[in-house]
């Protein structure tokens, strides 16, 4: 599988982060790779960013959040970003993009294969009024009721697999977790939004919440593209009903699981029990 890490498996990046880089000061920053840096321009990036102290991390959607002292670094790690601390001076490898030198002289590297993760660095006050994360939608743990869903989602004649992907509704659940949600929710992936009842949001919003949270508990899946930092691996792959199952039978009916495309979106689900 590779896919994009979803909310907890960025949670997991974040669990392993905190006790590397909290409390450290930035003392130096080199950008080998422009295009990663999505807000200001590399140069102003670099100039704000250095003799910052990261003072705390959190997630929010895919996002990572470091707070410094006057600004907030986003980050999206996209298909396959993924963090390395190396000794200052050490060789920069090919996919080390973003390198930040913290004050115990420890590099802290930003690695991704396929240059697709973004940065942001946003005025602290400003975090959570502009784009990207004045867009997003509730996270899974949020008090989240069934008119909130189906006030969102009632009036769309798109797939509800395509609809649990917007990050504007529900922030954090991606691919692999959509497909477990439904299939736990007992719901078709091609079901339209304007089929679905506020009894099916309520199932849809208990299981997200079972799901994720166990996932979290477990560190994430292990896909091709994710490991946490420094090869930190995830459990719940073990755990997963459909995604990924291609050829494989229903561990509720015996059907064997069909894979199709959705939206250009690989999906997985059981023809008999997802209706």
């Amino acid at each position: 599988m590779n896919t994009m890490p979803e909310k907890p498996e960025v949670m997991t990046v974040v669990k392993n982060l905190i006790p590397r880089i909290v409390g450290k000061r930035i003392t130096d920053c080199a950008i080998y790779w422009d295009n990663i840096i999505a807000s200001p321009t590399p140069k102003e990036f670099k100039k704000k960013i250095i003799g910052q102290k990261i003072n705390s991390i959190t997630t929010r959607g895919k996002f990572i959040v470091i707070e410094l002292d006057d600004y907030s670094l986003l980050i999206h790690l996209r298909m396959e970003g993924k963090f390395f601390f190396r000794n200052k001076g050490d060789e920069i490898t090919k996919h080390e993009h973003v390198e930040f030198i913290l004050d115990d002289e420890i590099s802290f590297r930003y690695h991704d294969v396929r240059k697709f993760g973004k940065m942001y660095l946003i005025p602290k006050e400003d975090t959570y009024k502009v784009k990207p994360l004045s867009e997003l939608g509730k996270e899974f743990y949020d008090d989240i009721t069934e008119d909130y869903l189906f006030d969102k989602i009632h009036k769309l004649k798109l797939p509800i697999k395509t609809i649990l992907l917007n990050q504007n509704i529900i922030c954090g659940i991606g691919n692999i977790y959509d497909d477990e949600i439904l299939f736990k929710s007992g719901i078709s992936p091609m079901r339209r939004g304007c089929d679905i009842s506020r009894n099916e949001c309520l199932t849809i919003i208990n299981n997200a919440k079972i799901i994720l949270s166990e996932a979290v508990k477990l560190g994430g899946t292990t896909i091709k593209s994710f490991t946490s930092s420094e090869g930190v691996h995830g459990l719940f792959q073990a755990k997963l009903n459909v995604h990924g199952k291609k050829n494989a039978l229903c561990p509720t009916c015996n059907s064997q699981i069909i894979v199709t495309h959705i939206n250009g979106r690989g999906t997985y689900y059981c023809p008999k029990c997802q209706k």
